[in-house]
Parts: structure tokens; C-alpha cells; sequence
């Protein structure tokens, strides 16, 4: 048997009980090629702006609970 080289879709019909296992077709990968994608560069946006946050809290020399009760 070959490695799948994409990911597995199962597919479960609940009125006669029968489960499909298959692998993505290519429209299906498409689209999680693109959610992936969409994901990583929300990570990458998230951290960019976590390291920004910190940044500022270390110029005004406060912590971020401080910050809270200031903007609270």
C-alpha cells in the first residue's frame, strides 16, 4: 500500500451507517492549501503584533496588567 501524499476526508452517512475514507480531491486540497496558507500568515500577523505589544509595555516600562487597569 502507497502513502497517501494528501490528507483523508471521511465521510459518514448517518441514515445507513456507511463511512468513506478518501483522500481530497483536488478541488477539496485546493482549498486546504489555501485555508493553510490563510492560517500561517494570521499566525505570523498574531505574533508580529504580540512582539509589538510587548515592545511598547517595555518602552513605557509597564507590564501588561498595568496596562489593563490603565486602559480599563
Amino acid at each position: 500500500m502507497t502513502k497517501s501524499s494528501r490528507p483523508i476526508i471521511t465521510i459518514h452517512n448517518i441514515e445507513t451507517d456507511e463511512i468513506i475514507s478518501r483522500e481530497m480531491n483536488d478541488a477539496e486540497f485546493a482549498q486546504y492549501e489555501a485555508d493553510q496558507t490563510k492560517d500561517l500568515e494570521a499566525q505570523a500577523e498574531a505574533e508580529v503584533k504580540k512582539a509589538q505589544r510587548q515592545a511598547l509595555l517595555d518602552k513605557l516600562g509597564i507590564t501588561a496588567d498595568e496596562a489593563k487597569l490603565l486602559l480599563g
